[in-house]
């Protein structure tokens, strides 16, 4: 069998060995990673493994890909995709394993390797183009979309995706801006931004929220999070599990509504209660949990990431 790879050190994965012990991995069992990152996850899930187990890796980034055949494409338990986690469902059902997966990591939002490439354009510390595309090969930059979206539309996205309470002057500023010269780096963004909010959270650069509200709509990660959890119940066998990572509420609201079955309690009307639905298709198990002080000392990132974990009824 081959040796346990080790977590590449440039990226700290989040709630890593939580979420692969919440999986109560079997060694013959098929598992799901659907956002690889730098392997971190993939490691662990890969050394409880047996002869008999399966490793299905996933990611949209061409980087993380690359990394992935690097490091695990000398093991035959394990296969490598470079395609959105919105398309598990086809996948497994191309691999033949719809109905019979016995766990799904997600790890949602942006990694570690993504934020700190001032290339990649997500992060608003040093200049870069203003990309933020976590799949640079398809669709539209965080620039293009800036450049022709209308000042309401901006506004939305920011009010919404960044629950950003200037987003109308942020948007406004923005559209000014852009009309003396186009906007096509990070720096000017966040200078932008800043400039345009009278006051921020102490400790929080002014353009935190705006940047990750522009990362969701350029990415459509709402999106795609909810098309990958409406596919679930058919990728996962009974008795199989789901361990996911968020990092802010939109992410961690959808999760949680998706395992309580869209209902916080019984429906009644005029004091009569409906006749009681199908149960969701996964309970969940336990709480939420978040980093333990000793991860977060290692890795401060994590202090908003939340793992919700639920098991596919029979």
């Amino acid at each position: 069998m081959p040796p346990r790879q080790a977590v590449s050190q440039d990226h700290l994965p989040v709630l890593a060995q939580a979420a692969v012990d919440a999986l109560a991995l079997r060694p013959g069992g098929i598992y799901v990673d659907g956002t690889y990152g730098r392997g971190g996850h993939a490691a662990l899930l890969q050394a409880s493994l047996g002869e008999g187990g399966r490793l299905v890796l996933i990611d949209q980034d061409p980087e993380a890909i690359a990394h992935a055949r690097e490091n695990f494409a000398d093991d035959d338990r394990v296969s490598i995709h470079h395609r959105s986690f919105a398309e598990m469902g086809e996948l497994v059902a191309e691999l033949g394993l719809d109905g019979r997966v016995d766990g799904v990591l997600l790890d949602i939002g942006v990694s570690s390797p993504q934020l700190d490439d001032p290339a990649r354009g997500f992060a608003f510390s040093a200049g870069g183009p203003l990309d933020m595309r976590m799949n640079p090969d398809s669709g539209e930059s965080a620039a293009d979309w800036l450049a022709r979206a209308e000042e309401k539309e901006i506004a939305r996205v920011l009010r919404v995706y960044g629950e950003e309470r200037f987003a109308k002057r942020i948007a406004r500023a923005i559209v000014a801006q852009r009309a003396e010269a186009p906007i096509e780096d990070t720096a000017r963004l966040a200078e932008i931004i800043r400039a345009a909010v009278p006051s921020a959270p102490p400790g929080r650069h002014p353009a935190t929220r705006s940047f990750q509200a522009i990362r969701i709509q350029i990415n459509r990660e709402l999106e795609a999070l909810d098309q990958v959890l409406a596919q679930l119940p058919d990728i996962v066998a009974p008795g199989g599990r789901i361990a996911v990572i968020s990092f802010h509420s939109l992410e961690d609201r959808r999760v949680k509504q998706f395992i309580r079955g869209g209902s916080d309690g019984p429906k009644v009307v005029a004091g009569v209660p409906l006749p009681e639905a199908a149960p969701p298709p996964f309970r969940a198990i336990g709480r939420a949990q978040r980093a333990e002080a000793d991860e977060l000392d290692r890795n401060p990132r994590a202090r908003s990431a939340v793992l919700r974990v639920a098991e596919r009824r029979p």
